[in-house]
């Protein structure tokens, strides 16, 4: 390839740079530097502690040096735009971006703007804008929703999207796609790069980021060459159990987790939900009284003065363990982290590498992480795991389209502005990918609903946010204008409490739905601290500090994920190795007694298997069956098989789910044998049967609530008095049940019912994997006794019933009453 003259002159710029610090650029920098340099768009795929920031960064400032010397503009324009996914890395990319600018020769601003920016230098930055801006998706929005925005974005030459992948897939990534396309309008010359981690749809990721300015001749994806090396090392029980079930083995694993935690200079010690951590950080702190001060608990409910302190301590290597959630999940760099500590499976594969990620920031240094099952068929999933990633076979992120809900309050953040044309606006929004088949009537219907709130709702003036005059459309009302920007955003939640001290003092937030079960003098345990509830006043949970150990602990919603396809394959894939002798793992040893007894008691089965296990207990008739889908997909399908067999012979079916497979218990036998013959898998009439099998109704009216709220249709409130939760159900709903009686195809209402289908039923991986079962042979045994593959189902079935006795020994009663069968 021909290198022209001033690339010449950025390289040997670039070159300089890497070696006053002591560095040699990797290949995919030099790649990267000269595609910008070139004009190009991309994407650049690379590790975590590769340098990904400076291989775009710097070509960002060669650029600008190659055109205009070491020079600022004048006057002072903004030049770069920088979206993060999370205000956590903004700080971090600051500094390092704000000192490379320096050691280049260039006098340019980096700045910040979030949630967490003052207002003084928010107006600074109207008047005097850094060179360099870092954001997120909402309050880039919110600087769209002020007039001027056009001044002050009309001089960009190049937007950075950090951590894509985590973005796309999300209604902030369509969020970013929107502002994208206001800014090729402002700037048609403009550069847009992403960066991303690796994931299955890469190439599809690039056209999202791009729309349709999408051209592959002059847009490249740069994949680094560097291969990080993972070492998974797994904690393994020294007896396993013959029964499992979920959720009491990694505590007992804690004696040989300390070790660990003593060695380590610093461990992160990663749980999938916010429950999870703070139970570990409690158990853990119990078992090493030593770490008092040196240990911290990070999760995305406590306050952002607590979480920036955990940061910055983590940073500077003051903190030995820090328990927390995805909330370190992205590139934030600590240096000092040595090792990594997953508790439970991750239930994907990108999430795994993403945590393993957070030690060895270096691009020569292996990220070490350390597995801990909750019980021990997990143990699969770190055979999986260590499989996928050898295979590199990551999961795609599926991306958004058709979110009404965001277009809608993106439309009225433009009418606050400056304002739009319809056919101005329709033209920009149709360069998306989200909305590129977006049809006339749509369009129609979506500025109905902004101006007079559609045919449903126009006696209600308060439901008039836009006003049209011709073909104009802009927001009068200023109160309307304040009700808009502080909720821009498409993060929604359950209502939020905030906890406080009486003394004075944020903590952090808990759910309401938690808050109502406490009474005066409760003790329960958050943020590390054994707190006793006091009064509920004001959306205000006030506390005092206690001494007694609890075990109330604050429990979030929608923590629990399922495991990702890719993950499911691989599990079948070491379950058929173990079973042809070639697995070589040292998980699969250690619970090879286990998958032996399965087979002697019913079968271990191949991946061309469907393995249905028909028992009957005291509790009734019992037919297990394992696909080994997830648990989204496992509860359609049982859903769908209970609602088939219920139609062809009445009974009813209590329902119970794992990753792995599901129950139907019935009181009256099933004559599974006889159902077979008829095929009760066929995907005849599916979207009908699924939507009715799992009451779609009442769950796309819950999926209503977060889009009402997202479209403004809902007003949570100002923050620090939001609406209590079901004040804000009561609303959501008594407008879902207008629709549906009289406007049965708003586009808000079909949203709903899209998002229950293809997220939470995930209808495209279950008719996938109905088509999988029937080109399965199936294999229906009758053991005797519950199995330690369908023990661990009946277990979680039964967490949620209520019973003045503990969970453990509701099931020491049910291992006593199996083991008294043998």
């Amino acid at each position: 390839m021909e290198i022209s003259q001033t690339q010449n002159k950025a390289l040997a710029l670039h070159k300089a740079w890497f070696k006053q610090r002591g560095w040699q650029a990797f290949p995919y920098q030099e790649e990267a530097l000269l595609a910008y340099q070139s004009g190009k768009d991309g994407l650049i795929n690379a590790p975590t502690g590769s340098g990904k920031t400076f291989s775009l960064w710097l070509p960002i400032l060669i650029d600008w040096i190659v055109k205009n010397g070491s020079v600022r503009p004048k006057p002072r324009r903004l030049k770069v735009l920088w979206i993060t996914p999370v205000r956590a890395l903004a700080n971090d990319l600051q500094l390092a971006m704000q000192k490379a600018a320096q050691e280049i020769g260039l006098d340019w601003e980096v700045g910040i703007r979030t949630g967490d920016t003052d207002l003084k230098t928010r107006t600074k930055q109207k008047t005097v804008p850094p060179e360099c801006l870092i954001t997120t998706p909402e309050s880039l929005h919110l600087m769209l929703s002020n007039k001027g925005y056009k001044d002050l974005f009309g001089s960009l030459e190049a937007i950075v999207i950090d951590e894509w992948h985590e973005l796309l897939g999300t209604k902030r990534g369509v969020q970013v796609e929107l502002a994208l396309a206001v800014m090729r309008t402002l700037s048609p010359t403009l550069r847009i790069w992403g960066i991303s981690a690796t994931i299955g749809n890469m190439a599809e990721a690039v056209e999202v980021l791009m729309g349709s300015n999408y051209n592959p001749e002059n847009t490249c994806i740069v994949r680094s060459e560097i291969e990080k090396r993972i070492v998974i090392k797994s904690v393994l029980p020294d007896e396993v159990e013959d029964f499992p079930w979920g959720g009491h083995l990694g505590i007992k694993l804690l004696p040989k987790i300390i070790p660990i935690l003593q060695e380590g200079k610093t461990t992160l010690v990663f749980t999938n939900t916010r429950s999870q951590c703070e139970i570990w950080y409690s158990y853990i702190l119990e078992a090493m009284p030593e770490l008092a001060g040196e240990m911290a608990l990070h999760h995305g409910s406590l306050s952002g003065e607590v979480r920036t302190w955990v940061e910055d301590n983590l940073r500077s290597g003051g903190l030995k363990v820090v328990v927390c959630t995805s909330s370190l999940d992205l590139g934030v760099d600590f240096r000092p982290v040595e090792r990594i500590i997953q508790i439970g499976g991750p239930k994907g594969v990108a999430r795994f590498l993403q945590r393993a990620g957070r030690s060895g920031h270096r691009p020569d240094a292996e990220s070490v992480i350390y597995f801990v099952p909750t019980h021990s068929l997990e143990l699969i999933e770190a055979a999986a795991l260590r499989e996928a990633i050898k295979q590199n076979a990551i999961e795609p992120r599926r991306p958004v389209i058709r979110a009404f809900d965001v277009l809608i309050q993106f439309l009225v953040t433009m009418a606050i502005s400056e304002g739009f044309k319809a056919d101005e606006m329709l033209a920009l929004i149709s360069n998306t990918f989200a909305y590129n088949n977006l049809n006339q009537t749509e369009w129609e219907n979506v500025l109905g609903f902004i101006t007079t709130g559609g045919s449903s709702l126009k006696e209600y003036k308060e439901h008039y946010r836009v006003t049209r005059e011709e073909d104009f459309y802009f927001v009068k009302s200023k109160r309307i204008a304040m009700r808009h920007r502080v909720n821009i955003g498409t993060i929604t939640s359950d209502v939020s409490i905030a906890v406080k001290f009486l003394s004075g003092g944020y903590i952090g937030n808990i759910e309401e739905y938690f808050v109502s079960k406490l009474k005066p003098g409760t003790v329960f345990s958050f943020g590390g601290k054994n707190l006793i509830f006091v009064q509920l006043k004001d959306m205000t949970c006030f506390v005092r500090k206690g001494d007694k150990r609890n075990v109330n602990i604050p429990s979030w919603q929608g923590g629990r994920m399922p495991l990702s396809s890719m993950l499911s394959s691989m599990i079948r894939e070491k379950l058929n190795q173990y079973l042809d002798g070639t697995a070589t793992d040292i998980e699969l040893e250690a619970i090879k007694p286990m998958l032996d007894r399965q087979q002697r008691m019913s079968l271990l089965p191949h991946k061309n298997e469907l393995l249905i296990e028909q028992i009957k207990t005291k509790e009734g008739y019992h037919l297990f069956f394992y696909p080994f889908e997830g648990r989204y997909v496992n509860e359609g399908i049982a859903s769908l098989i209970a609602l088939r067999l219920s139609q062809q012979e009445s009974n009813t079916f209590s329902i119970g789910l794992s990753d792995y497979g599901f129950e139907l218990l019935s009181d009256d036998p099933v004559n599974i044998a006889e159902f077979l013959e008829e095929d009760i898998f066929h995907t005849n009439n599916l979207l009908q049967e699924i939507q009715e099998a799992m009451n779609a109704v009442q769950l796309a009216s819950r999926k209503f609530r977060d889009i009402a709220q997202i479209s403004g249709l809902t007003f949570p409130g100002i923050p620090g008095k939001e609406l209590k939760a079901r004040h804000l159900q009561a609303s959501s709903t008594l407008f879902f049940n207008m629709f549906s009686q009289y406007e049965p195809n708003h586009l808000l209402l079909r949203q709903a019912y899209e998002e229950v289908l293809y997220d939470q039923m995930d209808e495209p991986r279950l008719r996938a994997a109905l088509h999988n079962i029937a080109q399965q042979k199936i294999v229906v045994t009758y053991p005797d006794r519950p199995t330690p593959f369908s023990f661990p189902i009946m277990v979680e079935r039964i967490r949620s019933k209520y019973s003045n006795e503990t969970l453990e020994e509701r099931v020491q009663k049910m291992i006593t009453q199996i083991e008294g069968k043998k």
